[in-house]
């Protein structure tokens, strides 16, 4: 049976679709409906429940060690406000899955994971703890808000204090208040434009989010679903966990070279099977349909008579006017230009292999 997070009320209140995603009742659209609850954020500011989402702590003497043994990115040289996003490898280096760890101060740590994997997240991270170290499933108490789009300072500025709003891109303030609700705010979000995440005692979500709601009027502030969540980020090219990666697709065939640290002076789990497995022979690529079609994703890619790949996640994309796809591509196939069919339900549709993202807000 799903559980419901504390905005269910709220949901329904504001017309909100609700639909079973990852054990949770949550809106997958309002009656305006994806599209424009798609380009509210684009171009102005979007609200989303994502309370759904894992909150794990970890703390103690030996925690900075855990999370760099445990995870593939850097964490010995953070400092505390710093939110680092980093994948979580097996063995075999294939993803776990991927997450955002916040560093509230020395050895004490903030964890944000997908809402369908967190309980096995977690359990991972009590498999693989040593030493001093303690992680906590704090989820069920936390409630989280992400305030989305160019307009989402002014919205937020009109709730708490400047001084309280984290200025850069992943970094945060904790132990602010927005509205009187002691909180803490993130500078991180999922759709490609600036924004921030709100994170503050469940049972504070509701009133949080009225507040948000009324602050945002004059700024045409719009509640927004999954739905939207998911054609935003695609936009953006932001990998999502069992499509882009997953327990045999590696971090660095899915394109997060970025937050894998090799040259790490400590062995993290999944290193030695990277180094093994060398060059990778499969990248993550962004396609544009030139045909007629929407694509989706597992539909095969082919050259000729050749498979080369198949596609990972696929839409239509509201802002951009056009179809799009992510893939996992060979890699002596995937030049930006290239022309490929994809499989769709037995049908060819032409499209194209460009670089990613799609889509880049300017700064």
């Amino acid at each position: 049976m799903e559980r419901k997070t504390t905005l269910y009320d709220t949901h329904v209140k504001y017309g909100g679709k609700m639909v079973p995603f990852a054990g949770y009742l949550l809106p997958v659209q309002y009656k305006t409906g994806v599209i424009k609850e798609h380009m509210a954020v684009r171009t102005g500011c979007g609200l989303f429940d994502v309370s759904h989402m894992g909150e794990i702590t970890c703390q103690g003497a030996d925690a900075e060690a855990n999370l760099n043994r445990i995870l593939t990115n850097h964490y010995c040289n953070m400092s505390a406000g710093r939110a680092r996003y980093s994948p979580m490898c097996n063995e075999h280096g294939g993803v776990v899955d991927d997450l955002i760890v916040h560093k509230l101060g020395e050895n004490n740590y903030f964890i944000v994971v997908n809402a369908a994997n967190k309980e096995k997240d977690f359990q991972w991270m009590l498999d693989h703890a040593e030493g001093r170290c303690v992680f906590s499933d704090i989820s069920d108490y936390i409630g989280d808000i992400a305030i989305q789009g160019p307009l989402a300072f002014s919205v937020l500025s009109k709730i708490a204090e400047e001084k309280d709003i984290p200025e850069k891109y992943y970094t945060f303030t904790d132990e602010v208040y927005a509205a009187g609700i002691k909180c803490m705010i993130a500078r991180t979000g999922y759709t490609g434009e600036d924004g921030f995440e709100i994170y503050m005692p469940a049972e504070k979500a509701p009133e949080m989010w009225e507040v948000l709601m009324k602050a945002g009027e004059i700024d045409g502030l719009m509640p927004c679903g999954l739905g939207a969540r998911d054609t935003l980020r695609l936009e953006a090219a932001m990998p999502l966990y069992g499509h882009e990666m997953d327990d045999d697709i590696t971090p660095l065939e899915a394109g997060l070279e970025f937050a894998v640290g090799l040259d790490k002076k400590t062995d993290f789990i999944g290193k030695q099977a990277l180094l093994e497995k060398g060059e990778p022979q499969i990248t993550r690529v962004g396609l544009e349909v030139t045909g007629r079609g929407i694509l989706r994703e597992n539909q095969d890619i082919f050259i000729g008579t050749e498979k080369v790949g198949r596609t990972t996640s696929g839409t239509h994309a509201p802002y951009l006017k056009k179809a799009i796809a992510m893939a996992m591509i060979n890699k002596d196939s995937a030049a930006a230009g290239t022309e490929v069919e994809v499989d769709v339900r037995g049908r060819r549709v032409e499209a194209r292999i460009t670089a990613l993202p799609f889509y880049k807000r300017n700064k």
